[in-house]
């Protein structure tokens, strides 16, 4: 047989829509069933009402069709209804105009015999959200709220607190709040009650910052009969109004103990609830009652226990997450009660790496002297976990479990056999634990440095376990026979060193190895400080520099500086304050504990730092005296040559200039004087700062070159860059400012200081905003919040159509800027940056 031809008049598929022929096939269908009373016209209704939101959740347009389904609406088919009511609901704000159509039909459905029909009605009319259609609200709101059916009810409740989102003026005057007031105090279905109660909440919660007496009404809810009215019908609720009858116990203030007892006695079998919103909410509620009775106070820690544990064991891993960051932060308050309960907290082959983690951070928390050795061989057992991270994790916390003073004997031993292991992440993080243990127990340090000085610097790849390294080699060089050699080869690959983190410790390391082994690490030193006086990194630039200058001031002031006597480290600093961590157990049972920290550092704007345009974008001043500010790459390095020479050598220097020198340099002689370091050096003075000191010698600042090996004559000269020269006027508007700064690639990425005084004079960034226009440099943006401001900068080349592009960050507390510099001549980049910086340090000082 044949297979039978499929007809070419056969519809399209609903989830195959075919755009603007198939609504006009919708509306050409839905006349014909406007007013049919075919026995079957309910089910072609039907059909063509689920093509209609097919249509819609394919994301066609389907607003033509509006008039056509409000004169299908009228129909007893619930599915239809509901249908209609969301086609209605998804385009009346979008075609307000539109949307007055349906008023009649479904006020006509308000006052529908099936009580299912009125409460979809008087939902979707609530719904619509068009300002224009409040008057038709309010009536039927008033009626569904006295309505016999419990559904239209709850429906009425929520359709008031929409209509104060609406209009908040109709609401008030409408008297809804009473009304839900009444209704929430006497109505038998309790979910009526607690959409009455979340309704009341959310008004008066914000119309008492215009009214007293909306603030007098919400101070009525957490009265004791509306509290215990509501905890004695708490089984009857549902758990999502369980909780919210929970949180309004919660802040409720008991007149004496009795009522204390009494609530806890209600709210008993709700820690055996198997949702663990509810018993966290009821948790929450005995921790607040019970803050002022510190015995009774212990006692609920011990009885929630078992409930917070079954939860961590039972749920999905995201609601173990959830339980268990409320178990930290009930660790925090009182560890030892929960340090018998060490086992519930290993981590499982199962358990997300978040979980694990969290589970690590509380192993730490409750490790007391009964525990330690079980909880460290547990956590020894994970450093060789495959899971990276959390074998890092494991190792941080057998470091800070020592670092309390628990077993710290046995703990040493196991953290330098994580030494021994062939693993570079194990051995980086061991380092930085051993750091923080010398620091903390010195008397470990024979013991330590025997393990330490086996490591071979070139098998450490990460920057933190080589700073460490580095920080041992420089504290106890006197213990560790070839710390003068190691840093002397780790000083030779300055240049392969990509971490600054590392160049600073190195810097250090040798200035302290050179106090203890002058001999041995003076060639050493002499390279260390050349590298740092050309290293490109602002912060390593300025060490060395600091380290040069105390050295030629005075060598013993320079050893009491750098290589001062210390004393053990008794208490490491706490990520958080007491205060924050109260404030976050104030917010318990919410997602402040989840994020650790309160809910005001992501919920309020001033803590988002919004963006807004420069408001006088069109009055652009420009200060005459901005030529002046312009500074060339070569007096900007002439600068910093003039910080290494004393004053008589600045004389020198400058007489050189001034006989026509091509560029001042700072040359010390080739020859070594013989005479020592020390004795080069006038007598040390008892402060280091002193306007009246000695001035020194071209003499004695040539024999400390000589003696470190600095000498900076052999290197050669690099040449100048060219001067830049900006345009005083230029124009770009936002627009092409915004285009420009999608299509440029980042031409670089760098970190400058302020000026003290610059930093506070930024309580006023438009100071920053003038000062840079007097340089000829534009803002087209600015924004943010203390410490943090975001500037947007432009400036053109003069005599060219080249624009640069600034996104300057400034942190006030560090006075640090973060620059990212776009610019049409890429080759001038650079130029105009080192220009950019010296006009922004000067920012404050005039």
């Amino acid at each position: 047989m044949a297979p039978t031809v499929p007809s070419a008049a056969k519809s399209a598929s609903p989830s195959q829509p075919s755009g603007k022929s198939e609504v006009a096939d919708l509306k050409q269908q839905l006349r014909q069933l406007a007013g049919s009373r075919a026995p079957d016209a309910d089910d072609q209704r039907r059909d063509v009402f689920k093509r209609v939101i097919s249509c819609m959740t394919a994301g066609i347009d389907v607003s033509a069709a509006f008039g056509e389904m409000v004169l299908c609406s009228a129909t007893s088919d619930v599915v239809t209804k509901k249908m209609c009511y969301l086609y209605v609901g998804a385009h009346a704000r979008a075609h307000p105009d539109l949307a007055l159509l349906t008023i009649n039909f479904l006020q006509r459905d308000c006052r529908d015999q099936d009580p299912t029909i009125r409460g979809l009605a008087l939902r979707s009319l609530c719904s619509l959200r068009v300002p224009n259609l409040v008057e038709y609200l309010v009536t039927p709101l008033a009626t569904g709220l006295k309505d016999p059916s419990s559904y239209v009810r709850m429906i009425a409740a929520v359709g008031a607190a929409k209509l104060y989102h609406i209009s908040a003026t109709a609401c008030i005057d409408a008297d809804l709040p009473a009304s839900l007031k009444a209704l929430m105090l006497s109505d038998p279905d309790a979910q009526v009650v607690a959409n009455c109660l979340h309704a009341l909440q959310e008004i008066w919660s914000q119309e008492a910052a215009n009214s007293e007496a909306a603030a007098r009404e919400i101070e009525t809810l957490y009265s004791k009969p509306v509290v215990f009215y509501l905890l004695n019908k708490i089984k009857e609720f549902s758990e999502w109004a369980q909780c919210l009858v929970l949180e309004l116990a919660s802040k409720f203030l008991p007149s004496d103990n009795n009522e204390i007892f009494d609530i806890m006695n209600l709210l008993e079998d709700r820690l055996q609830h198997a949702n663990g919103a509810v018993v966290l909410s009821t948790i929450k509620v005995f921790l607040h009652l019970t803050m002022s009775m510190t015995d009774v106070h212990q006692q609920v820690y011990e009885r929630i226990k078992a409930p917070l544990l079954t939860l961590v064991g039972a749920g999905s891993p995201e609601q173990s997450y959830s339980v268990l960051c409320h178990l930290h932060l009930l660790v925090m308050r009182a560890p030892m009660l929960f340090s018998s309960d060490y086992k519930s907290f290993y981590c499982q082959y199962s358990d997300p790496s978040y979980v694990k983690k969290l589970k690590l951070e509380m192993l730490t928390a409750i490790a007391n002297e009964s525990n330690t050795y079980e909880i460290v061989t547990e956590l020894c057992e994970y450093a060789g976990n495959v899971d990276v991270p959390i074998a890092r994790e494991s190792i941080r916390a057998v470091g800070k479990i020592a670092l309390q003073q628990y077993d710290v004997n046995a703990i040493v031993d196991r953290l330098l056999q994580f030494l021994e292991m062939d693993k570079d992440y194990v051995t980086a993080e061991t380092l930085v634990l051993v750091k923080d243990l010398l620091r903390k127990y010195p008397q470990w340090s024979h013991d330590c440095i025997a393990v330490v000085g086996n490591i071979s610097s070139k098998n450490i790849q990460e920057p933190k376990g080589k700073a460490a390294l580095i920080w041992m080699l420089g504290e106890y060089s006197q213990d560790m026979h070839d710390a003068p050699y190691v840093l002397e080869s780790l000083v030779e690959n300055w240049d392969e060193e990509h971490s600054p983190e590392v160049r600073l410790h190195l810097l250090t390391a040798v200035m302290k190895c050179f106090f203890k082994r002058p001999p041995e690490t003076q060639k050493a030193l002499g390279a260390t400080l050349a590298a740092g006086l050309s290293d490109t990194h602002q912060d390593v630039h300025d060490r060395a520099l600091f380290y040069y200058r105390l050295l030629q001031y005075d060598p013993a002031v320079a050893e009491r500086v750098v290589n001062p006597p210390k004393q053990a480290v008794s208490v490491f600093a706490d990520t958080q304050s007491s205060e924050m961590k109260d404030r976050i157990f104030d917010e318990f049972n919410s997602l402040s504990v989840v994020y650790q920290k309160p809910s005001y550092m992501f919920t309020d704007k001033e803590h988002r730092g919004p963006f807004e345009y420069s408001e006088d974008l069109t009055n652009l001043a420009v200060g005459a005296e901005a030529q002046e500010n312009v500074i060339s790459a070569q007096r900007y390095q002439e600068n910093d040559n003039d910080l290494l020479l004393s004053t008589s050598d600045k004389e020198d220097n400058g007489t050189r200039a001034s006989n026509g020198s091509a560029a001042s340099t700072y040359n010390a002689p080739s020859d070594l004087i013989g005479s020592s370091l020390i004795s080069s050096q006038a007598p040390a003075e008892t402060s280091l700062i002193n306007t009246s000191g000695p001035t020194y010698s071209s003499q004695s600042n040539f024999s400390l070159d000589d003696l470190l090996g600095l000498g900076l004559n052999e290197s050669p000269v690099p040449p100048p860059q060219p001067t830049l020269t900006l345009n005083s006027k230029p124009v770009l508007d936002p627009g092409t400012f915004q285009k420009k700064w999608g299509q440029l690639a980042l031409a670089l990425t760098q970190e400058c200081s302020l000026s003290p005084q610059g930093a506070a004079s930024l309580m006023n960034p438009q100071s920053l905003i003038r000062h840079m226009q007097s340089n000829y440099i534009q803002c087209i943006a600015s924004g943010g919040q203390p410490p943090n401001y975001k500037f947007f900068f432009y400036a053109q080349k003069d005599g060219a159509t080249a624009f640069f592009l600034v996104e300057c960050i400034v942190n006030t507390a560090s006075a640090k800027a973060q620059l990212k510099i776009k610019a049409d001549d890429g080759t001038a980049a650079e130029t105009f940056s080192t220009l950019f910086q010296s006009a922004l340090s000067k920012f404050g000082l005039s």
